[in-house]
């Protein structure tokens, strides 16, 4: 009964936090259609916008309850290296896949060659690329498409319109 108080108190700080991602990945999207910034990149800032709001709102509500959030923050420091070095793979993909969104070397709609691979862009995320190959969709991962060469034909609709735009 002693700890009723401190779970509601550290509840209700998880539930701003999570109310706060949310409005605040709203507000970035809004921003984004506002100053027609590439949807791909305003998703990526929004989303992780919200993934860090929820991450604090989680570490500052066990704060409220009494736990010692110090020694987990040190602990999440250990198991980062250690969940860095095991996923390594994925974590390449993603930072391919942040330059492609930034740098834009090519767009959706674009017909793009890499490896034995041409087709049209459907998607770029964070972890691979979709590329429409006939009546086939190909997931490219994005290490692949920053490591090797890569020819672009501009889509009509894309055709005049700078890639890093």
């Amino acid at each position: 009964m002693l700890y009723l108080p401190r779970l509601g108190a550290g509840l209700a700080v998880f539930l701003a936090f999570w109310i706060g991602g949310a409005a605040i990945r709203r507000l970035i999207h809004r921003i984004g259609e506002g100053r027609k910034i590439d949807p791909d990149v305003v998703a990526l800032l929004a989303n992780s916008a919200k993934v860090g709001m929820l991450l604090f709102g989680a570490i500052s509500g066990l704060g409220t309850l009494g736990i010692n959030v110090t020694a987990m923050v040190a602990g999440l420091g250990l198991t980062g290296i250690a969940l860095g070095l095991a996923l390594k793979e994925i974590i390449s993909n993603a930072l391919s896949g942040m330059l492609l969104l930034v740098y834009k070397p090519f767009k959706r709609n674009d017909e793009i060659a890499v490896l034995t691979f041409r087709g049209r862009v459907l998607e770029v995320n964070l972890r691979y690329t979709l590329l429409e190959v006939g009546q086939e969709r190909v997931f490219i991962p994005n290490t692949v498409l920053l490591t090797n060469a890569v020819s672009v034909a501009r889509s009509p609709a894309n055709e005049g319109k700078p890639a890093t735009a």
